[in-house]
């Protein structure tokens, strides 16, 4: 997972074509990294709080979900966030002017286990905007599982059309944007496969409900 030219058509194009094939976790190792996390169920009853916190080593970003318009994606990350998933992980792949991504390496390039994947929403009438959230996927459209990317501009092209399934967002930075632009701002290099990794690690210390 704001196009005003056809040049900056191709730029966004050819991007997305890489949050498809080249960092997402790969469809052919999909049912090896599968697995059951278990969660407090007792917590999500009680706690239905639709803002999280996302703890990073450049700071905090709070994030606003969107459970009525994207009901699915919205209770995947959530049993992400309540089993701890994503603490100690990586934003394993940035692109100025473009995206951050995280969610599914740790700092030495591992991918981990996943739930299984999820059903693709992107047909709900939320947008590819600066600063929103969307899971990033494989080709394959219901292919989602515990990685996202957060929006630094308005990437429109990534959007939901008759032709093209899209990226899902689920929600929105509400705070801590300047954390963000400051993540998009580190250096990358290509680390094994995976290019665009950034040269520093940017850690996911934890995620958690407000």
């Amino acid at each position: 997972m704001i196009i005003l030219s056809v040049v900056f058509l191709s730029l966004v194009l050819s991007e997305r074509k890489q949050i498809d094939n080249n960092i997402t976790e790969k469809e052919n190792s999909e049912k090896e990294n599968l697995i059951d996390i278990e969660f407090d169920k007792n917590n999500e009853v009680e706690n239905m709080s639709n803002v999280v916190i996302m703890e990073t080593s450049k700071g905090n970003i709070e994030i606003e979900l969107y459970p009525e318009k994207a009901p699915i994606t919205v209770e995947n990350f959530l049993k992400y966030v309540d089993s701890n998933f994503y603490s100690g992980l990586v934003f394993h792949r940035i692109i100025s002017g473009f995206m951050i991504q995280g969610g599914g390496f740790n700092p030495d390039g591992t991918q981990k286990k996943t739930l299984p994947p999820i059903k693709l929403e992107s047909n709900k009438g939320l947008s590819n905007l600066t600063g929103t959230i969307a899971m990033a996927r494989t080709n394959n459209p219901d292919s989602a599982t515990g990685q996202f990317f957060i929006n630094t501009v308005d990437n429109l092209g990534l959007d939901y059309s008759p032709r093209d399934p899209g990226y899902a967002v689920f929600g929105k930075v509400i705070s801590g944007m300047d954390v963000v632009y400051e993540i998009e701002k580190s250096k990358t290099t290509t680390k094994g496969y995976y290019q665009d990794w950034p040269v520093d690690d940017i850690i996911i210390l934890k995620v958690y409900r407000k």
